[in-house]
């Protein structure tokens, strides 16, 4: 298996130059060169088999040239050793909650993954590895946890100032050792730039192996496609729906929702998915006119989804060879406020007894406009990226009662912080990675 750039298909490069080098020098994203249909009987295999099982079968053609499928199962076993359970909010309705991971969201998934991916692919390199992402608050975590105390890698994460939760922010600056975080005075947007112009600054890169594990980088994305099949066997154990199963995808960078698009290239039968947001909601609007039009994030409750340039956009488009129609056959976006949000987390609880948190909210709002004049037709999966005690002050201000923490996220509230504060200049933050950098 090639990876090609989305810029340049003729650019061609095996999976370790794609995942070391995070992104193309042509600015693009890379893509496999054939995504693989999977078997009848790998679909059986899938039904009936546990989350690690189905990753290894799921991945192993994504990553054959570069790994045996020994290496490929001992990283799995690692990287998926919690729980994805499905959970009905009724009949026609249930979320996929993808928060039982070390840091409580569903980054932990793919970082995870691609953290065990680059130990495998550095195991025999003298030079280190330094990774730096940019988080709008659930990347950060998952990234610091996955990477912490790496030998031969250093993290930078670069998070902007004032816009993560409390707990988010914890999660990402008390570990210390490997892990360097950076606050930047700016959007989250800002951040993803600074990310994106230091992997394509040649003086840097030639000084210093540099990647990403943002969802610019294809390990990250990859392994998603897992959950989509797991989800997709445990709602037709519920119910017979088959060939009516439709998922809902609460959306900031995009990456999720691409790794979901994939799973159905490679065989699975989902009709149809939602791509939902929040104000901050460039994809929609293109799905609703056509256009594309990038713009400066808002802030919201649903913070890891306030981004106003997509990354991961530019793989959707490629994906379906730039063809509108194309797109909207398969994707549906919709749209909602902060007061929506709210109104649906209270909603939930006192109908179905479930607690969402404001992302997974935005999803459900999603989910329940588009079966609205479908009851009866369709069974709907909406993913539940994060635990609501990561926002817990949203959470608990909307339904005026406390929320459980969970011990391993409570741990790191009395820890000390040790962020660096850095204004949202390229060429000062470009001058501290350099001396930083191993």
């Amino acid at each position: 298996m090639k990876y090609y750039s989305t810029k340049d298909k003729g650019l061609r490069v095996g999976l370790k130059e794609a995942v070391l080098s995070g992104m193309p020098s042509d600015g693009g994203l890379y893509m496999p060169e054939y995504i693989p249909l999977l078997s009848g009987e790998e679909l059986r295999r899938i039904e009936k088999g546990t989350l690690p099982e189905i990753a290894v079968t799921v991945l192993q053609d994504y990553v054959s040239e570069d790994l045996s499928v020994n290496e490929l199962e001992e990283i799995v076993l690692s990287a998926f050793n919690f729980p994805i359970p499905l959970k009905e909010i009724d009949e026609n309705k249930a979320v996929l909650e993808l928060f039982h991971g070390p840091t409580l969201a569903f980054k932990d998934v793919g970082a995870r993954f691609m953290s065990r991916l680059m130990s495998k692919l550095i195991t025999n390199d003298k030079s280190g590895l330094n990774i730096i992402v940019a988080t709008s608050g659930d990347t950060g975590s998952a990234v610091a946890n996955g990477f912490y105390d790496i030998e031969g890698i250093r993290v930078f994460i670069l998070f902007p100032s004032g816009k993560v939760s409390t707990l988010q922010k914890k999660q990402m600056t008390t570990l210390g050792k490997n892990i360097i975080p950076l606050e930047i005075s700016g959007t989250f947007d800002d951040c993803q730039k600074i990310v994106k112009n230091a992997l394509n600054d040649k003086i840097l890169n030639s000084q210093h192996r540099l990647t990403t594990a943002n969802s610019i980088n294809i390990a990250r994305l990859l392994p998603q496609s897992v959950y989509y099949f797991k989800g997709y066997y445990d709602a037709l154990k519920l119910n017979d729906y088959d060939e009516q199963i439709i998922f809902c995808v609460p959306s900031g960078n995009f990456g999720n929702l691409c790794a979901g698009l994939l799973a159905k290239k490679m065989g699975l039968n989902i009709r149809h998915f939602i791509a939902a947001t929040n104000v901050n909601d460039v994809v929609p609007e293109y799905l609703r006119s056509g256009t594309f039009k990038a713009r400066k994030s808002v802030q919201t409750l649903s913070n890891a989804m306030d981004v106003g340039n997509p990354s991961n956009f530019e793989r959707i488009v490629d994906l379906y060879d730039g063809l509108y129609e194309k797109t909207t056959a398969e994707i549906t976006g919709f749209a909602f406020s902060d007061t929506e949000t709210k109104t649906q987390i209270s909603t939930t609880l006192r109908q179905s007894e479930y607690l969402l948190d404001p992302h997974g909210a935005v999803g459900l709002l999603a989910l329940e406009k588009y079966m609205k004049d479908r009851k009866g037709t369709l069974y709907g999966v909406s993913l539940e990226t994060a635990h609501p005690s990561k926002f817990i002050e949203t959470v608990e201000g909307v339904i005026g009662n406390a929320v459980s923490i969970p011990q391993r996220l409570s741990d790191c509230l009395n820890k000390e912080e040790h962020q660096i504060l850095m204004e949202n200049d390229y060429e000062k933050i470009r001058e501290f990675l350099y001396e930083k950098m191993i």
